[in-house]
Parts: C-alpha cells; sequence; structure tokens
C-alpha cells in the first residue's frame, strides 16, 4: 500500500488512522525543523486503541520510513495506531540530536493523543536495533522530566552494548574485524564520553527504577540478544515490569526487522503480535463498572 501524500496536519494523521491508510506526514516541532513521520493502523470511530511512537533501525547512521515498515506494520496489527519516525541519523546528528527529537515527537504525539487514539488512549516508545535504544532513552527523559506519561516500552533486539563485544554479536560477526554495529556507534557517539551518558547508553544508566513496564523480544541467533536480555535483566532488578522472550523462530533479527527487502519475520508474526497484544492489554488500566462503589475496609 502507497503512503497518500505528505501532511503537515494532525488532522491529516487522524484521518489516516480513521481510514486505515498509511499516510506520511510532517511534524512540526517547537524550534527545530519538522521531522518526518508515517502513520500505521486503523481505529474505528469510538474505539480507544494504543498509540505508539516508533523508531525504525540502521545502526544510528542509515535508514528511513521504509525501513520502519516491517515492526509498524507488526504493531499495527496488534491493534495499535502507530506513528514511525524519521529521526535525523549520525553522524550529521550525532547524540543527542536523535533522541531530542524523539523527545520532541513524542510529546507532539501525546497532545495528538485524543485524536489519534481515542480519549484516554496510552502512549507507547517502540523500537528495533538502534530505533530501541532510542526508544529505551526516550523512556528514561520522559521519566526525568515528568511527562509525558509512557505506558510501556516495547524493545526488539535492542541495539545498547557500544563495546559491540557480546558473545551473541560475536558469534554473528563471526569476530569480523569490521562491524557495521561498532561503526554506527562510534558515528552516533561522536566522542568517547558520551559512552558514559545514560541516553546514549540506557543499559549503563545507574537509575533505572520508575520507568514504563517493557517488552523486550529478541531471536535466537540475534547480534544483539545477549545485551537486549542484560539489560531486561536490569530493568527487572530495579523494579521494573518486564517480559522478555528468545523467539526460536525470528531469524536473521534484528536486520530482518528493518531490512526493505525482507518482509519481516512471515514464520514469528503471529508470536510477536500475540506479545504485542499481551503487552498493551497488561499495561492497560482496567476500566472500573459505572455504579460500583469503592471498596472499604471493615
Amino acid at each position: 500500500m502507497s503512503p497518500v501524500p505528505s501532511s503537515r496536519s494532525a488532522e491529516a494523521a487522524a484521518r489516516a488512522a480513521a481510514q486505515g491508510v498509511e499516510a506520511d506526514l510532517s511534524i512540526e516541532l517547537p524550534g527545530r525543523e519538522p521531522v518526518g513521520a508515517r502513520v500505521y493502523g486503523q481505529r474505528a470511530k469510538g474505539d480507544v486503541v494504543p498509540l505508539v511512537l516508533h523508531f525504525h533501525g540502521g545502526t544510528f547512521v542509515c535508514g528511513g520510513l521504509d525501513n520502519g515498515r516491517n515492526v509498524a506494520r507488526l504493531l499495527s496489527g496488534a491493534g495499535a495506531v502507530v506513528v514511525s519516525l524519521a529521526y535525523p541519523l549520525a553522524p550529521q546528528s550525532p547524540f543527542p540530536e536523535p533522541i531530542e527529537v524523539g523527545y520532541a515527537a513524542l510529546e507532539w504525539l501525546y497532545k495528538q493523543r485524543t485524536k489519534l487514539g481515542g480519549k484516554g488512549a496510552q502512549v507507547y516508545l517502540a523500537g528495533e536495533e538502534a530505533g530501541g535504544n532510542l526508544a529505551a532513552a526516550v523512556a528514561l527523559i520522559a521519566r526525568d522530566r515528568a511527562h509525558p506519561p509512557v505506558a510501556g516500552q516495547i524493545l526488539l533486539s535492542p541495539m545498547l552494548d557500544p563495546c559491540a563485544g557480546t558473545a551473541s554479536l560475536r558469534k554473528a560477526t563471526n569476530d569480523a574485524a569490521e562491524c557495521r554495529w561498532a561503526s554506527g556507534w562510534e558515528k552516533y557517539l561522536s566522542c568517547p564520553s558520551n559512552a558514559t551518558h545514560p541516553y546514549a547508553v540506557p543499559s549503563g544508566s545507574l537509575r533505572l527504577s520508575a520507568l514504563a513496564p517493557a517488552l523486550v523480544l529478541v531471536g535466537q541467533d540475534d547480534a544483539m540478544r545477549d545485551e537486549a536480555l542484560t539489560f531486561a535483566g536490569r530493568l527487572r532488578a530495579a523494579g521494573i515490569e518486564v517480559t522478555s522472550s528468545v523467539l526460536p523462530s525470528a531469524t536473521d533479527w534484528p536486520k530482518a526487522l528493518y531490512d526493505t527487502e525482507n518482509t519481516g519475520c512471515v514464520a514469528c508474526e503471529a508470536t510477536v503480535q500475540q506479545h504485542f497484544r499481551e503487552f498493551f492489554s497488561a499495561t492497560t488500566p482496567k476500566a472500573v463498572p459505572s455504579g460500583t462503589a469503592p471498596n472499604h475496609p471493615s
């Protein structure tokens, strides 16, 4: 399905969601250049659906809206309206520019949540590979700035270790001297001292409490598997609700997630979408029936 022509308005995004078409947008952000985005999913009139800000993969240095298609369609297939962001790339825009743009886009999305997701819609962050890093970083910023509330973070094969030295990554690259992930980190961080900043490397943060619940998914042969599961463990230790899973049917992750020549994950599509649905359900407050009196201690 071809995206409809670009528009600057939230109303256009809402119309796209109502019609179930994939629409390209230009989001105007305060004090910044407009940023491109694409809307996925459908919301029937009167429904309330999860609203997801999505960051595509590409080792921080490449990719665009087309690279976000596979995961965005999986999320929308699980019932969400998704805004996939064309965030600025390194080396032209190294840390912290991509996450500051991401945070500004999150604030924009939160303001438009009723138009796009319905009254009471909850806002989530999601991303794969480098986009998973950005989603986790924006979740940290939202916590530290106390706004906006984030219902959950969905991290698929998140790229979290700037040392690029885990066993799963070495196995995936056959210990090759040239590693695209190591190269991507170098360009994104721009200087070694940034590797100690928690927004650049969320897995290295010394304060992971009070974050949104997390869903962490990786493949069995996934280069990002070890660093993602380590981060999931650190989040649990900090008291965060975490669901993590290694999916045997998810092959060639993370590349398959953002490869435009790949359909994403035909073998694991149903499993991934079921994880998404269960996560949305678990993080959505249960409605209290009208007329129900609160419980009082006897």
